[in-house]
C-alpha cells in the first residue's frame, strides 16, 4: 500500500512518514501544496495525508482539483483544532476524513487503515482468503494460526492482493503501490516475490492470469 503525506512541518512529515513506513507502507513526500497536487495527479495512492494549511497551494484547493479531476483516491486532513470551519471545508472539498492538530500517530494511522479498508470495501481490519489471515492493525499475516515471516515486499504485495480479493492485479498496479516514486522499478521482481510469497502461504490462493496479473481468492470463490 502506498500513502503521499503532504505537510510543510519537515518534522511532523518526517515523524509521519517514519510511521507509517514501519507500519509497512510505501511512502511518498511532499511539503508544499504544489509538489503534493502534482504527486496526486501523477502517481497511484492508496491514500493522502493532506495538510490544509500549506504553503504555494492550501490543501482545500488540492483536494478540490483532484476530485474535479476524478481522482478519487481516500483522502485524511490534517487541521488545526480550533478551526472547525476548515474541517466542513475539507469535508465539503472532498477529504474522506480529518484529523486536527495536535494528533497522535496511532490514530493517523487507524484512520489511514480505515479509509483503505473502505476504499476496498472491507469493513474489518482483519482481512481473510482461506486459511490466510492479515491483520491490518499489526502489520502481521498468518495462515492457519502461523504467522508468516514475510520480507518489507512480500507484506506489501499480500495485503494489496488481500485488499483487492478476487480481482486482477496486474503487475504494473502492484509496481506502482510496492515502491516508491524513486525506485528502480523491474516488473520481473513482482513474479520473484509471487513466487515466494506462494511458497510461504503453502496453499493455492494466487492465481496466475495469463496476460493480465494476479488475483488472490480462496478456492471455494472461484465460479
Amino acid at each position: 500500500m502506498r500513502i503521499l503525506v503532504i505537510e510543510d512541518d519537515v518534522n511532523l512529515n518526517r515523524q509521519l512518514a517514519d510511521a507509517l513506513r514501519e507500519a509497512g507502507y510505501v511512502v511518498d513526500q511532499a511539503f508544499d501544496g504544489e509538489e503534493g497536487h502534482f504527486l496526486g495527479e501523477t502517481e497511484p495512492y492508496d491514500a493522502v495525508i493532506l495538510d490544509i494549511g500549506l504553503p504555494e497551494m492550501d490543501g482545500i484547493t488540492v483536494v478540490e482539483k483532484w476530485r474535479q479531476a476524478g481522482k478519487g483516491m481516500p483522502v485524511l486532513m490534517l487541521t488545526a483544532r480550533d478551526r472547525w470551519s476548515d474541517k466542513v471545508a475539507g469535508i465539503d472539498a472532498g477529504a474522506d476524513d480529518y484529523v486536527a492538530k495536535p494528533f497522535h500517530v496511532e490514530e493517523v494511522l487507524a484512520r489511514v487503515r480505515a479509509l483503505i479498508r473502505r476504499a476496498a470495501g472491507h469493513s474489518s481490519s482483519e482481512l481473510a482468503c482461506g486459511p490466510v489471515r492479515l491483520d491490518t492493525k499489526a502489520s502481521k499475516a498468518t495462515v492457519n494460526g502461523v504467522t508468516l515471516k514475510l520480507t518489507s515486499h512480500e507484506f506489501r504485495l499480500l495485503s494489496y492482493l488481500m485488499h483487492h480479493m478476487g480481482q486482477v492485479v496486474s503487475r504494473t498496479e502492484l509496481i506502482e503501490h510496492m515502491y516508491d516514486q524513486d525506485f528502480d522499478r523491474d516488473s520481473n521482481t513482482i513474479e520473484v516475490f509471487v513466487g515466494r510469497l506462494r511458497k510461504k502461504i503453502g496453499v493455492d490462493l494466487i492465481d496466475t492470469v495469463r496476460g493480465l496479473g494476479y488475483r488472490m481468492q480462496a478456492p471455494d470463490d472461484v465460479h
